[in-house]
């Protein structure tokens, strides 16, 4: 498995206007791509930082949301709420727990 991580920085005043955005536009189209397996939104209402962790099947599923231009379209919706510029990262998953 492999996760992406999305560093984002949100103007705090914004943030749960970019959890609704984020629930109602980039989890419905995420469950659309091949080889999506989950996410994670983590936000800090105070300093308007985050990250989104998407769960994808291999590094290779999760670049060609790149290619299909997803990625970038999922990102360009935030544009207005944004303080800087996302970062990406990515990672295979080691290991995962669920309880």
């Amino acid at each position: 498995m492999y996760a992406r991580l999305t560093c984002i920085r949100v103007v705090p005043d914004k943030v749960q206007e970019a959890v609704e955005l984020y629930k109602k536009s980039v989890v419905p189209e995420a469950k659309k791509q091949k080889g999506f397996k989950g996410l994670l939104l983590l936000t800090d209402p105070q300093s308007g930082n985050g990250l989104s962790i998407t769960l994808w099947t291999s590094e290779k599923a999760a670049q060609a949301t790149e290619e299909n231009r997803y990625y970038q379209e999922q990102l360009v919706k935030f544009i207005s709420l944004f303080n800087s510029p996302p970062s990406r990262e990515g990672y295979q998953v080691s290991l995962q727990v669920r309880v």
